[in-house]
This record gives structure tokens, C-alpha cells and sequence, in this order.
């Protein structure tokens, strides 16, 4: 497959893998995309209200600083 090269160690094992964004930045996206998903998946979740009550506040606070 062109633009996969695998990174080895001493020994020949595969270890690693470069990848040619150009031709295949949508894959990693996906990829990177599970990845993220994956390590957040026992997060506890909030209700979408909360956070966007959260959010606005945050928002708030951050207009009054800068303006």
C-alpha cells in the first residue's frame, strides 16, 4: 500500500507506522476520531442543558475580561 511505511525495531517487529496525510488524512481522522472516543468511553456524562448552562457562563465571564 503506497503511503504506509511501518517503523521497525531491532528485531524486525513492527512498532510503529507513518502515514502519508495527503493521501490518507481522512482514514487517520476516523482512526484519531476512535481513538478519542474510545479513551472517553467511562467519562461520566453530563445533560446537554448543563453543559450548555456551563458553556454560556464560561462565555460570559470571558466577554467581561476582554471587554
Amino acid at each position: 500500500m503506497t503511503g504506509i511505511q511501518y517503523v521497525t525495531d531491532e528485531e524486525g517487529r513492527k512498532v510503529g507506522v507513518l502515514i502519508d496525510l495527503k493521501k490518507h488524512g481522512d482514514v487517520w481522522e476516523d482512526f484519531w476520531d476512535g481513538l478519542v472516543s474510545e479513551t472517553r468511553r467511562k467519562e461520566k456524562s453530563i445533560p446537554y442543558e448543563q453543559y450548555r448552562t456551563n458553556r454560556l457562563k464560561r462565555a460570559a465571564s470571558r466577554d467581561k475580561v476582554s471587554g
